[in-house]
């Protein structure tokens, strides 16, 4: 997603942060310290995502979104009045289910740590999630999609982002359409519970609607040679090749099946959705390519321009990510529901039982508007926004193709 940048921005990132409709979170740093705390009790956040291996690019996204709100967050006048500083603690995921778990319990043994955004991956987010239950952490995750995690009966578990469930049919329904008329598909799955659970709910639609599934594929997210695969997908010269994945596999599976004579374009979810995808597989390659994200584009959303001038202040050489405002929302989420509570309980209180379960129960509450939208959830923890924006590779850009109607409005 390109954003635009400008030089005037570092000079005036404190009246940026002060456009960013944000509750108890918005305030300018340029306040005098107040309140009897003085700034002396820090309060940590977890961050968990893949930052050395696996989605790399959406996992420093991820960070950069929580550090950003973070920064925010410290600088508003409740945080002043409370003495409250929000740090963020990296943990590198890895992308890997075992290496999660061992974030997720170096996490919890700190009893500073409050709160969790992350994970990434589903495959990481769940078998976590078992741990921060134990420990009443409250985690907020701005991009595991797969339904499953929040059906485990857990009362700390929450997400910024749409399901897979919701996904997978949108998805289905782009391709089916008038738009693009795709009758036949090939699926491609890379063996993960967020790979699998997309394609399972894309195939399911797609029959639904009269599409024809060619034949359907297991590979893993490991996988780089797809040769063969690309001669069998030549072969059954279908309209569309759906991939549930991410971007690493995602963009040498479409570099090789356009080496191989492939016609079809790809169409994933969100997990392809990275500059990073266009850069792996050729913008040639990639050309035509498309996946479906969760919300709607930046510059569809209230906040979305004031987060955009926000975040290239504090990052100019990077580009806003697919779960880039997610995390800031997830984040948000979190400060928001800890200054509640300090204020309420006293900041004494807030490692407490009574201050951890009261945290948990301002979260499930939450009700307000965010970067990416209304921020409120169902019983489940699950977002009730589930607006899905389809992205068509055009020129070497993920560039808006479908746009949910309430976005054009």
């Amino acid at each position: 997603m390109k954003v635009r940048s400008s030089r005037l921005l570092a000079a005036t990132a404190s009246l940026v942060a002060l456009a960013l409709v944000t509750t108890g979170c918005g305030g300018s740093g340029s306040q005098s310290e107040g309140g009897s705390g003085g700034g002396s009790t820090t309060v940590k956040i977890g961050i968990g995502a893949p930052l050395t291996a696996g989605s790399v690019a959406q996992g420093q996204g991820i960070e950069r979104g929580v550090r950003l709100a973070l920064k925010q967050a410290s600088e508003s006048a409740e945080a002043k009045e409370l003495g409250i500083t929000f740090e963020g603690v990296a943990g590198d995921d890895q992308g890997d289910p075992k290496v999660g778990v061992n974030v997720a319990n170096q996490f919890v043994s700190d009893p500073a740590l409050l709160g969790i955004v992350g994970h990434l991956n589903s495959g990481v987010t769940i078998p976590a999630s078992k741990i921060y239950n134990e420990n009443k952490i409250p985690v907020v995750t701005p991009a595991a999609t797969n339904p499953a995690l929040t059906t485990q009966g857990f009362n700390n578990i929450f997400r910024t982002c749409t399901i897979d469930s919701v996904q997978g049919p949108a998805g289905a329904e782009a391709m089916f359409g008038e738009k693009v008329g795709a009758k036949t598909a090939v699926i491609v799955d890379d063996s993960t519970p967020y790979g699998e659970g997309l394609c399972d709910e894309f195939e399911k639609k797609f029959v639904e609607l009269g599409g024809k599934v060619a034949f359907r594929e297991k590979t893993t997210d490991k996988e780089s040679d797809f040769a063969a695969l690309s001669t069998k997908i030549k072969t059954a010269a279908p309209d569309v090749v759906y991939y549930g994945g991410t971007y690493n596999a995602a963009a040498l599976l479409s570099k090789q099946m356009s080496a191989a004579g492939v016609a079809a374009p790809m169409m994933g979810g969100d997990g392809l959705f990275d500059p990073e995808f266009i850069n792996l597989a050729s913008a040639d390659a990639a050309d035509g390519d498309m996946c479906t994200s969760v919300g709607l584009p930046i510059d569809k959303l209230p906040n979305g321009q004031a987060f955009a001038e926000a975040y290239k202040a504090e990052f100019p050489n990077d580009e806003i990510g697919a779960y880039d405002a997610y995390s800031y929302d997830a984040s948000m989420v979190l400060t928001d529901a800890i200054l509640k509570v300090a204020k309420e309980l006293g900041v004494e209180k807030l490692q407490s039982p009574e201050g951890r379960d009261a945290i948990i129960a301002a979260v499930a509450a939450t009700d307000k508007e965010g970067v990416t939208g209304q921020v409120k959830f169902d019983q489940n923890g699950d977002t009730l926004n589930k607006a899905i924006t389809v992205y068509r590779v055009e020129k070497g850009a993920w560039t808006p193709f479908i746009v949910p109607e309430a976005a054009a409005q």
